[in-house]
């Protein structure tokens, strides 16, 4: 009787690209010098590597995808599972003309596979469960103050539609008190079911808003955050909210070898674009973080009106350049300083300004 062999690829590597969504995953299985095969599968981590270990045992495996709407949870069962992953920045990923013209899944998760196998792949730094539960308390809070904003504005377009004006001394950026004591008894003396409406739904998130800044004011106190929010909040411009933010947002500053990788990670980087003898520079990079970025700046405008130092770099760059310019270059300077104190850990002296 003839004896069966049985599979072994100890010694190899097994390199698999996903392009992961909803409702499937595109999978893509690279050898360490060929393409192997292509397939479509349910987006269960278990049934990847049973597949991997039942065709390829003995080998290593790894597995790569690009970072997206499905978060973290891919990466952490596949390590949970033995299998090392990567995840990747989508605009980190080698594209030729053909797969940009023709793009489909399997072809992404070819492309993964290849580059994967080829060591070109830079994966991002995952943060850890903890940090990523911290982030999403301080983004869905932005989401109920921007919603808040919103429905002010609906506020004031139904009274404009309506040709009621807001009293001048009661229109405020926030507004006080009085203002929905009046918008309130508006609303009673029209009977305006809208305007009731609209009030009703700026009391909840107003009280939503005063709930989460509870929480959040508690999470800066907790020992993983305390020293870090203070050393930052010691920048003048800085309050804990921001510096919360910026620290669930970058995560551990070490993870940034210097002061380029991090305002890399920001985005207050410009865009080049050269040829020749000419070289262009436009607007700041879109690739950065959009909160930490915007927080960067509105707390650059703050830091100009109380630090001397940085009003008169702010007011030297205006001669030469436009005055949103400007501010984003002093809030690279208040990244540089934040960078310090994290480095130091130690708060700001201001001494050399007396």
């Amino acid at each position: 009787m003839e004896e069966v062999r049985k599979l072994n690829y100890e010694g190899q590597t097994i390199f698999v690209g996903l392009d992961v969504h909803k409702k499937d995953w595109k999978v893509s299985i690279h050898f360490e010098d060929i393409a192997h095969k292509r397939f479509t599968m349910a987006p269960e981590p278990e049934k990847l590597v049973h597949y991997l270990h039942k065709n390829f045992p003995g080998a290593s495996y790894q597995t790569v995808y690009e970072a997206g709407f499905s978060g973290f949870s891919a990466y952490r069962n596949l390590k949970a599972l033995g299998v090392d992953c990567r995840v990747v920045h989508p605009g980190d990923v080698a594209t030729t003309d053909k797969e940009r013209r023709g793009k489909t899944d399997v072809r992404d998760a070819n492309k993964l596979a290849r580059e994967l196998r080829s060591g070109t792949l830079t994966p991002i730094t995952v943060p850890d469960e903890t940090r990523e539960q911290d982030r999403a308390l301080l983004r869905q809070r932005k989401a109920v103050q921007k919603e808040l904003n919103r429905i002010k504005q609906r506020i004031k377009s139904h009274l404009a539609f309506k040709g009621i004006r807001l009293p001048a001394e009661l229109d405020k950026p926030s507004w006080p008190i009085r203002m929905f004591e009046w918008l309130g008894k508006l609303s009673e003396e029209t009977e305006d079911m809208v305007l009731s409406s609209l009030l009703r739904q700026f009391r909840s998130n107003k009280e939503e808003l005063k709930q989460m800044n509870m929480l959040i004011l508690a999470l800066s106190r907790m020992p993983r955050y305390e020293d870090e929010v203070r050393y930052i909040s010691s920048l003048r411009g800085i309050g804990a909210l921001s510096a919360l933010t910026f620290l669930c947002e970058t995560g551990d500053i070490n993870n940034y070898p210097d002061m380029d990788h991090l305002c890399g990670y920001v985005g207050l980087v410009p865009s080049c674009h050269s040829s020749g003898e000419k070289e262009r520079k436009g607007r700041l990079n879109h690739r950065g973080n959009k909160i930490v970025r915007t927080m960067l700046i509105e707390c650059a405008w703050q830091a100009v009106q109380r630090d001397p130092q940085l009003h008169f770099d702010y007011c030297q760059y205006c001669k030469r350049m436009d005055k949103d310019k400007a501010i984003v270059r002093i809030a690279k300077k208040l990244l540089s300083r934040i960078r310090y104190v994290l480095m130091t850990r130690c708060e700001f002296d201001y001494s050399y300004l007396t």
